[in-house]
């Protein structure tokens, strides 16, 4: 999908007043369109049109005036309620709805193969049944004959699945190497323009918030689009997760900012075509990070929807760390508000809700210990003979662990280390394979 500032009027229906519009807005400007008018409706749906008659009216004369080439419509429309509108507007405007809008954002930002090819499946998969609802009898009596265009999809959605089907999972690999080579998995989570890019890059090694900018201006030699995570306020940035190397309390970790969630937005749909959820289900911590400064009713509801959605890909609640990001924005009283609503929905297991100001950096170290705390750890006592041996295993263990104490007696070395169980049964391994000098 090209950017080319098409002129697009917004359109939004609910029950409850003020009717706001500036997510819907933010998603339009994401697929490069310039936002030139809205229209809104405080009234229950219309099941013929999802607006009532007279709005429909209002919204046709806003797209003439104002010279509209597309409607989005903040909510799911039916196959019947799409056709009727979009009979009902000039002709050759194009109507959407909030989540055929969300595919052309996807559909821009694909990178890979698998990428490319889950965003067709999952737009020819929403397609389908409006090309239905839009054919004649006639061509719905054909719909089954080679060369019909519901016949096409049809058959185009299930080589897709083939396709897809065959194709190996690469993150699969990516964690089974990354473990064995002694990194612990932690996946941030949360929704969009919650905080999760700025926390990255504040948990990171390589790269400080404040050489971002220039960092991703003029990406490293040998560095790959992963390398940095965009901490402007966008939505969409990459279907691709970015991970970045992050030694917390001596650990090494793998940090990975994922694709955000967004209200009102099958979660089903995310998961069919990026690896946010499944980095999240294979990770030792999920740092679960919410825009403390929402209302109070929309604190809860999205915190809700989030843990609910990570249950559905059997995160155990004891993996979870909440970090109540951007508490600077509010009062002391208003602080305690959103911990206590978090503690009350948190589950029993899941750790202590963190409020934290990621801009600002604020009690991050909290929110490192907590994460900490929460990492798979043993303890190793290794005694090897002093030698060239014994020199490489504490080398590895430094890399790969936390050392505490390194003692040599002339004769023997002895390491005291902490760190993830598989990776001390392999130093164990090593040592007792250590040879005299």
């Amino acid at each position: 999908m090209s950017r080319t500032n098409r002129r697009t009027v917004v359109a939004k229906r609910s029950t409850t007043t003020p009717i706001e519009t500036d997510e819907i807005r933010a998603l339009v400007r994401a697929a490069g369109d310039d936002v030139v008018a809205d229209l809104t409706q405080a009234e229950s749906e219309d099941a013929g049109t999802y607006f009532g008659r007279g709005k429909v009216r209002e919204l046709a004369e806003i797209v003439a005036t104002r010279d509209a080439r597309r409607v989005v419509v903040d909510g799911e429309l039916t196959p019947s309620q799409h056709r009727a509108l979009e009979s009902r507007l000039p002709d050759e405007t194009i109507v959407l709805d909030r989540y055929r809008l969300v595919l052309d954002i996807f559909e821009a930002q694909a990178g890979t193969r698998r990428a490319q090819l889950q965003v067709e499946l999952a737009q020819l998969r929403y397609d389908l049944p409006r090309l239905i609802e839009s054919a004649d009898e006639g061509a719905l009596n054909k719909q089954t004959e080679k060369g019909s265009p519901v016949y096409d999809v049809r058959d185009r959605i299930d080589r897709l699945e083939r396709k897809l089907a065959d194709l190996p999972e690469p993150a699969d690999q990516f964690r089974e190497r990354r473990r064995e080579e002694g990194f612990d998995l932690v996946t941030i989570a949360g929704y969009t323009n919650a905080g999760k890019s700025t926390l990255l890059h504040r948990l990171a090694d390589e790269l400080s918030l404040e050489q971002s900018e220039a960092a991703e201006s003029e990406p490293a030699e040998g560095s790959n689009k992963n390398a940095t995570a965009t901490v402007a306020d966008r939505l969409f940035e990459t279907l691709e997760t970015t991970t970045r190397r992050a030694t917390i309390d001596g650990r090494p970790t793998l940090a990975t900012d994922t694709v955000g969630f967004v209200d009102d937005l099958p979660h089903d749909l995310v998961e069919s075509f990026s690896s946010t959820l499944s980095e999240a289900a294979a990770s030792d911590v999920v740092v679960l990070v919410v825009d403390a400064s929402d209302p109070p009713a929309r604190f809860r509801e999205r915190l809700e929807t989030s843990l609910e959605v990570l249950a559905a890909q059997d995160v155990d609640d004891d993996r979870i760390v909440a970090a109540l990001n951007k508490v600077d924005r509010l009062s002391t009283a208003d602080r305690a508000r959103r911990r206590e609503i978090a503690t009350a929905e948190l589950p029993e297991p899941a750790a202590e809700p963190i409020p934290v100001s990621v801009l600002e950096g604020a009690n991050l170290g909290t929110l490192r210990a907590a994460i900490r705390d929460e990492l798979p750890e043993e303890r190793a006592t290794l005694r090897m003979p002093n030698g060239d041996d014994a020199m490489a295993v504490v080398s590895r263990a430094y890399d790969r662990t936390t050392v505490e104490t390194v003692e040599y007696d002339g004769v023997d070395v002895v390491l005291e280390c902490r760190g993830r169980p598989s990776v001390l049964d392999r130093l164990r391994a090593r040592a007792a394979g250590c040879s005299d000098p």
